[in-house]
């Protein structure tokens, strides 16, 4: 394995991670609250919302998650096709969710961010970036970098503190170097994370906070397409 490559590979991932703590600061801050990525998040809202606890709303959880399922498939089915001729499905999944996530700050163009009972432009918006992070999960799914799976960070969190020294588990990398491509993922997601929620605090409007996002992840996309075939374990 070149260790080049797969250092190049992992900073495109955590680069697609950062996107991610953006965009559920966006989804959360100013689209509902909802999840666009995590969706273990929107099944216990539209759990707590049924029960009618904590008043969230069950209908922007389920929004999401319908809308996410339509994502996941339609990656599945078009990185598989593609990658059954020969192309690059990688860089297929990111240009569609990068073509989404436009369309979600298309719908939300001038939308001002708004905390709870989202009206009918926010829940689009946030569909239409859940079937982006469909695509996005499928994407990162079939690339499966240990550490980095760009979406979630809590079991790179485990494997990190179970790898460390505290931890001393050789079940998870300790002794090895992998705790650095997993404290990166973690770091990534935060630091996404606190600039989507900067922007929300400034009163930026929603296709202000999206753009950015799209075009990060276009650019992932191009940079993988001037590399050789990017693969590593």
């Amino acid at each position: 394995m070149d260790v080049s490559v797969c250092r190049r590979l992992t900073v495109l991932l955590l680069v697609l991670t950062w996107v991610t703590g953006l965009i559920e600061a966006v989804s959360l801050l100013a689209l509902g609250p909802v999840f666009t990525a995590m969706q273990t998040g929107n099944v216990l809202f539209l759990s707590f919302g049924l029960a009618h606890q904590g008043h969230l709303p069950a209908l922007a959880a389920g929004v999401s998650l319908l809308s996410f399922a339509v994502g996941a498939v339609c990656a599945a089915r078009l990185e598989g096709a593609a990658e059954a001729r020969g192309r690059h499905w990688f860089v297929l999944g990111l240009s569609v969710e990068a073509a989404l996530i436009t369309v979600a700050a298309a719908i939300g163009w001038g939308l001002a961010p708004r905390y709870g009972s989202p009206a009918v432009r926010h829940l689009l918006t946030a569909s239409a970036l859940a079937v982006a992070m469909g695509f996005r999960n499928v994407t990162s799914m079939r690339v499966n970098l240990p550490g980095v799976p760009t979406t979630l960070v809590t079991r790179s969190m485990t494997a990190l503190l179970g790898g460390s020294a505290l931890g001393h588990d050789t079940a998870f990398g300790y002794g090895t170097g992998a705790w650095g491509r997993r404290a990166w993922a973690v770091a990534a997601m935060f630091t996404g994370g606190l600039t989507g929620g900067l922007l929300v605090r400034a009163g930026c409007p929603v296709n202000w906070l999206l753009l950015p996002a799209a075009l990060v992840v276009l650019a992932v996309a191009l940079v993988y397409l001037r590399q050789p075939a990017l693969h590593c374990v």
